[in-house]
């Protein structure tokens, strides 16, 4: 993972926040001074809980967990989306669906029928159907697509969450908290922090801040998976050990 320096994160414009007017008082602890009436976080603090994050995201995923991917705004869905993909983790860009982790049996159903649909399409096997059925199917998987595409791989409720703007993804971070599920987001001035287990004071606006925050997370997750790799094929390699010193020992017996 690259190191977390503080003229990146300023080159990224992580230390903007909002106007003083709209500071939440919970995130007063993170603000370092303030600037032409707007407030400047501080980005000690933000290279601090950055690292922290990272940290959990990486041991999540090294013990076989996932992380989810959450991003609803305009400006941070194609980033986040982008994000995601090249992690392997499962995302959320479109809108949030009630109910995704408190009635998670619900929303698994809606993937198991979208895998299907587009199986049985790839097959070729929805040709046997009239032409208005089978645009029936399209309009299906397209609405599909749109709720849960992005969650194909998640087959149980994730470790944990990354969620970039926790106002607009209230109902995410809602529902992650009535689960238990750890969440990682990024917080801005304007915010309430409180129900973030790993909140990351920085700008949640800019373009630049998400795609820098995402892509240190990224990295975290790389180094995870690689961590998981290793210690899956540690495991094999003692478990075949073990066996061939059984088989070892048992031979004589047989003999």
């Amino acid at each position: 993972m690259r190191d977390i320096a503080l003229v990146d994160m300023l080159k990224a414009g992580l230390h903007f926040g909002h106007q003083q007017s709209r500071r939440h008082p919970k995130m007063d602890s993170y603000i370092y001074t303030t600037r032409g009436g707007v407030s400047i976080i501080d980005l000690e603090k933000t290279r601090e809980a950055l690292t922290q994050a990272c940290s959990f995201a990486r041991e999540v995923v090294a013990s076989g967990g996932v992380v989810t991917f959450v991003a609803t705004k305009r400006q941070a869905r194609d980033i986040v989306m982008a994000a995601a993909q090249t992690a392997g983790m499962p995302y959320v860009v479109d809108r949030w669906i009630g109910g995704l982790f408190t009635n998670f049996n619900h929303v698994r159903q809606l993937i198991i029928n979208l895998d299907s649909l587009k199986t049985k399409r790839a097959a070729g096997e929805l040709e046997k159907y009239t032409k208005k059925e089978q645009l029936d199917f399209e309009e299906e998987i397209i609405r599909l697509e749109k709720l849960v595409g992005g969650l194909g791989m998640m087959e149980r409720l994730p470790q944990a969450i990354f969620v970039v703007d926790i106002k607009t993804e209230k109902t995410a971070v809602r529902e992650a908290k009535a689960v238990k599920i750890p969440v990682i987001a990024m917080c801005d001035t304007n915010v309430n922090p409180v129900d973030i287990q790993f909140p990351i004071p920085s700008n949640d606006d800019a373009t630049k801040a998400i795609t820098y925050v995402a892509g240190v997370l990224v990295e975290a997750i790389a180094d995870g998976r690689q961590q998981h790799d290793q210690r899956l094929a540690t495991a094999a390699k003692e478990a075949a050990a073990t066996l061939a010193a059984v088989n070892n020992a048992v031979q004589p017996v047989i003999e």
